[in-house]
């Protein structure tokens, strides 16, 4: 598959998204506000492309402040720092939406590895430097990993993600693209855990 064509598929797909799912944005930013104090937005630091640092864009689904002393904690599925309104947007995969904006700067694709913050690909990288290959291509709202390795919230489920990562990585088609979106959709559609 070409990059560029992929790039220019990712833009188009996520402009329109951006524009026809601006009604359910606002829903969610008010349900937020009604709901907890804090910003609706969450931001956070995520490599990417080339292993170059990326703001990625969510909607919040936890407190604020939610890791002790700073140290980096791996969110788990029914995760204790969850707001009432976080974990239905959670469960429902909504709080995501806003990577759509990450999508359409270029920072992410529609398609590709699940970016993580570098205080866990350190971690992943002890034990399997093949973790730097995925610096090749752009990450992903949704992947491949993610359809088969479910919630990532241990290391030898990180490690599991990088194998499904690096195979997809190595066998990257138009055709598995669009198979990897369409279980996506109909995963969430019919209210698959993912």
């Amino acid at each position: 598959m070409n990059s560029l064509t992929k790039r220019l598929f990712d833009f188009v797909v996520a402009a329109i998204g951006l524009i026809l799912l601006s009604p359910l944005y606002l829903i969610i930013y008010i349900g937020q506000k009604l709901t907890y104090k804090g910003p609706a937005i969450f931001v956070q630091e995520r490599i990417g492309l080339g292993g170059r640092p990326f703001v990625i864009y969510k909607f919040r689904t936890m407190i604020v402040n939610n890791e002790n002393d700073g140290v980096p904690q791996l969110a788990e599925v029914d995760d204790e720092r969850l707001t009432k309104f976080g974990k239905f947007l959670r469960s429902h995969h909504l709080d995501e939406l806003p990577q759509l904006w990450n999508v359409l700067k270029g920072d992410m694709s529609f398609v590709g590895p699940r970016p993580e913050r570098k205080y866990f690909i350190d971690q992943i990288m002890e034990r399997d430097p093949r973790y730097a290959e995925l610096y090749a291509i752009r990450p992903g709202i949704t992947s491949y990993a993610t359809l088969y390795n479910g919630y990532t919230d241990t290391m030898e489920k990180m490690l599991r993600r990088l194998e499904l990562d690096l195979y997809y990585l190595e066998n990257w088609s138009w055709k598995f693209d669009l198979q990897i979106l369409g279980k996506t959709f109909f995963s969430i559609a019919f209210g698959k855990k993912i």
